[in-house]
């Protein structure tokens, strides 16, 4: 290992939580608070292990599918979004909903059923099997081709050349999603591009900074779940731009003291869907192996908030309302 002065943290900002993840995971606690456990949660609310075990602890049950949820209850849909046939089968079941799909992907289902209104088909840039991808595709499924990569762009097949448009998951990473379009691109040159950037800006910012800090860095640690896919790319990002070796980790007790042989400068970072705590914790262990010393680097400033979902919203305005009249 490097010699203790040598040692330090180069820790990026921004980091963590972004709004959508924030929205949905104090949408669960609202519920929890206003409604009483159980509250149901189709699928992961976001993907991340602590947040899940957090909140069960609290009275949330996750479910896999809406069936499984007690006719009458309440079932709060996860910040991926859902496709149409979700919020069916939520009433058929008699279920109250609350929806905590984050705006940014809501965004992308809009343009998703306006392109297919017009009639065009639509690419969607995206991993198959994603909860956000199947989501987006449950909004137009006869209109919408998924594109899993530059090597899928060959398999692609539309009625029309002329009437094409590209969307994408927003928790790509942006190089290998622009990589991807420019293969579309090269194929269907009359390819419309969506009228703004899919990929969010949570995703982008926090690959934008682990670009900028790779090259100095010998191991870049990941503060994320397997399951999501945001932090998946950070490390892909980061070995990309330069880091010597990148591992992703839930908790800090996760870490191998082996990876700090010859390191001088840890790179740290987390995905969009992970609560501060577990970075400190990661920096508590670094630094009870003398990488005391932290530098933030800095290359975004986010500010950006989003309401709660109206359901909770509405409840919520009646109780205060109440309150006040008694």
């Amino acid at each position: 290992m490097s010699t203790t002065a040598q040692r330090r943290v180069l820790l990026a900002a921004p980091r963590g939580y972004c709004a959508g993840v924030d929205r949905a995971v104090i949408a669960v606690e609202k519920a929890l608070e206003q409604y009483g456990a159980p509250i149901y949660v189709r699928k992961q609310i976001v993907h991340n292990k602590f947040v899940v075990q957090t909140l069960e602890k609290q009275g949330a049950i996750f479910v896999d599918e809406t069936e499984e949820v007690p006719e009458g209850s309440i079932v709060v849909f996860s910040a991926h979004g859902v496709a149409p046939s979700v919020h069916d089968e939520a009433k058929a079941g008699k279920l109250a909903t609350i929806d905590a799909t984050c705006p940014l992907v809501t965004k992308v289902h809009k343009e998703a059923v306006r392109f297919a209104d017009e009639d065009y088909d639509i690419l969607l840039v995206g991993h198959e099997g994603h909860e956000e991808v199947v989501g987006t595709m449950g909004e137009a499924p006869d209109r919408i081709h998924l594109v899993d990569g530059a090597e899928d762009v060959a398999n692609v097949k539309v009625r029309d050349e002329s009437k094409v448009v590209w969307l994408s998951q927003t928790t790509l990473s942006v190089d290998e999603t622009m990589a991807t379009v420019g293969e579309l691109k090269q194929r269907f040159p009359l390819l419309v591009s969506p009228p703004s950037d899919d990929i969010c800006y949570a995703t982008q910012n926090r690959q934008v900074v682990v670009k900028q800090i790779a090259p100095e860095t010998d191991l870049l640690i990941v503060v994320g779940s397997k399951n999501s896919s945001n932090s998946v790319r950070l490390v892909e990002v980061g070995l990309e731009h330069g880091a010597k070796a990148a591992h992703l980790v839930d908790f800090a007790e996760e870490l191998d003291e082996a990876w700090l042989d010859g390191v001088a400068t840890v790179g740290l970072t987390s995905g969009a869907s992970v609560p501060e705590i577990l970075v400190q914790g990661v920096l508590e262990w670094l630094a009870e192996r003398d990488f005391g010393a932290v530098e933030t680097v800095r290359t975004a400033e986010e500010t950006l908030t989003f309401s709660l979902p109206k359901e909770l919203r509405r409840d919520l305005r009646a109780e205060a309302a109440g309150k006040l009249a008694d």
